[in-house]
Order: C-alpha cells, then sequence, then structure tokens
C-alpha cells in the first residue's frame, strides 16, 4: 500500500481574520470616504447649475421661435388678403386649351 503524503502546511496556510476588518471601524477610511461624497456632490451641484442654465437657453429660444412664427404667419395672412382683394378685381384667364392626344415623339 502506498503511503498518503502528508500536507505540511506554511505560513500561508494559516486561516486569520486579519484581512476582514470593516473600513467603517477605520475612522480615517470613514472620512476619506466622506470627503469623497462631498467632492462628488459638488461636482454635480455645478453639473445641475450647468444643466438649469441650458435648458433655461433653451426654453428662451423656443419662445423666440414662438413669437416669430407668429409674425410670419400674420404677414402670411396679410399677403393672402391682398391677393384675394385683388384677384376679386381681375377676371379670371381661361385655361390654355388642350389636346386629348397629348404629344408625340418621333423617332
Amino acid at each position: 500500500m502506498i503511503p498518503h503524503k502528508r500536507n505540511i502546511g506554511s505560513l500561508q496556510d494559516i486561516c486569520t481574520h486579519s484581512g476582514k476588518v470593516d473600513s467603517l471601524t477605520l475612522p480615517y477610511k470613514a472620512y476619506m470616504r466622506l470627503s469623497c461624497l462631498e467632492m462628488e456632490k459638488a461636482r454635480r451641484g455645478i453639473e445641475r447649475d450647468s444643466v438649469m442654465f441650458r435648458l433655461k437657453n433653451i426654453d428662451d429660444r423656443l419662445l423666440e421661435i414662438e413669437a416669430e412664427k407668429a409674425v410670419l404667419l400674420l404677414a402670411l395672412n396679410q399677403i393672402k388678403i391682398e391677393k384675394s382683394i385683388n384677384a376679386s378685381e381681375d377676371e379670371p384667364k381661361p385655361a390654355p386649351g388642350r389636346s386629348i392626344k397629348g404629344f408625340k415623339i418621333k423617332y
């Protein structure tokens, strides 16, 4: 019978709890996490202000577009009214006569 190989453990095989320390139990890690959160909050505040500024500019431009559109529609309606007044004064011209056959291309 073959004797079983005996596995002798080394220092790395010893199980400990040394790597399982909670990061909140160490004060410097908790303060570091707090400072990171504060920096992120400041960045997000700047981003929010930038977005609000851009949104205000977009809203202002939309109002300008609507005002310009209203002016153009009023001008078009005025032109349409003037054309209808002028058209009622002039006699409509008859359409030119058309042949039933159309046109033919000779090769």
